[in-house]
């Protein structure tokens, strides 16, 4: 059967309306956006005394990923949060802080965690959660350090305090400022020395039970500088994988200009050798000992006597660099006694080594 071509024309018209149409369907209505601010995920807290410091940054964007337009308001919470420390409001993306002042249940008794969160609320009063968990430590802060002095040794600096009590369990920090003014410009190459940091912590334990005296000793300073100290106590508790401190005051400083006045370590293994020459050969008796590893060392002296004779310097004016000497001044059939010293850049001399004796044989 044919079909007019009216009525051809009519079903494609009919078939692209549909298509049309089908193209131009709305979906399914969206929800409208509750606005509910993103939580806080950086909150930190860092206890002073009786008071706990949070800082935090404030989101830009709610949880639907747009951007916060008006003030969000804080809630702050010390342990649970089942009751509210602060009410605060907050411009999207600022940096949020709030100081919190413990009762003083929260500064007696053993360290103990504590634990703080904020929460953001939209205008309904609806939030997304709370922020992840701010600790510090609650209880009673440990003692004051008291009587801190601080004198030069070889070593370094030892110093000196008085414990808190027979009972002291609590771990102290130093804290060592340089006070000597950096270098303009520092030395380059390979064997140049790093510049020192100004500011280094160094974590002392406990005193031993019944200890008149606690002491501790930094070796990690330099002659010719100068340094203040204080102390703190500490404690320290480990919760969740992670060692959370408690600090006390910390102490008045104590200053201490390090000077080199102390001489090099004493040689040792002084050994000598006497070797005989052939008729017009050399006669001569070969020293040799242990190197010192003072690092200021500038070198060593060597002395020699004979029978009840007093100590005579047989090495040249200037130090001896190599631990080694060789002393032609000698005669056949005669005992001679020898020693060392070693010297450093700011000219202290160590003691004598042990002496050694060494005899010459007859041709």
């Amino acid at each position: 059967m044919k079909m007019g071509r009216r009525s051809v024309l009519a079903g494609v018209a009919l078939a692209g309306g549909l298509l049309l149409a089908g193209c131009g369907t709305p979906g399914a209505p969206m929800p409208p956006s509750l606005n509910l601010p993103q939580p806080v995920a950086d909150l930190a807290a860092v206890r002073s005394g009786d008071q706990v410091s949070l800082t935090w940054s404030m989101p830009k964007k709610n949880t639907d990923k747009l951007f916060l337009k008006d003030n969000v308001a804080v809630r702050v919470c010390r342990g649970s949060c089942n009751a509210t420390n602060a009410e605060l409001s907050f411009a999207p993306g600022a940096d949020g802080t709030y100081t919190d002042t413990l009762p003083a249940s929260f500064n007696a008794g053993a360290p103990r965690p504590l634990s703080y969160f904020v929460e953001l609320k939209n205008r309904s009063g609806r939030s997304a959660g709370l922020s992840n968990a701010a600790v510090v430590l609650a209880g009673a802060a440990p003692a004051p350090v008291a009587g801190l002095t601080a004198e030069v040794r070889k070593a370094g600096v030892i110093l000196h305090w008085t414990p808190a009590d027979a009972a002291e369990s609590s771990t102290v920090r130093l804290h060592r400022t340089l006070l000597t003014p950096p270098p303009a410009k520092h030395q380059e190459g390979l064997l140049a020395p790093q510049p020192e940091p100004v500011n280094r912590n160094l974590l002392v334990g406990a005193c031993a039970a019944g200890a008149r005296e606690c002491r501790a000793l930094d070796k990690e300073i330099r002659f010719g500088e100068s340094y203040e100290y204080r102390a703190q106590r500490i404690a320290r508790v480990e919760t969740g994988g992670k060692t959370l401190e408690l600090a006390g005051p910390v102490s008045a400083p104590v200053r201490i200009n390090v000077v080199d006045i102390f001489p090099p370590d004493v040689p040792t293994g002084l050994a000598a050798v006497a070797s005989v020459g052939e008729e017009g050969a050399e006669t001569a008796i070969d020293l040799s000992w242990q190197p010192v590893t003072d690092v200021d060392l500038a070198g060593y002296i060597v002395y020699r006597r004979e029978g009840d004779g007093g100590w005579r310097r047989i090495s040249p004016v200037e130090p001896l660099v190599p631990p080694a000497f060789h002393d032609t001044e000698v005669q056949p059939g005669r005992i001679y006694h020898y020693a060392v010293s070693a010297i450093d850049q700011g000219r202290h001399e160590s003691v004598r080594s042990r002496e050694t004796e060494e005899s010459v044989p007859e041709r």
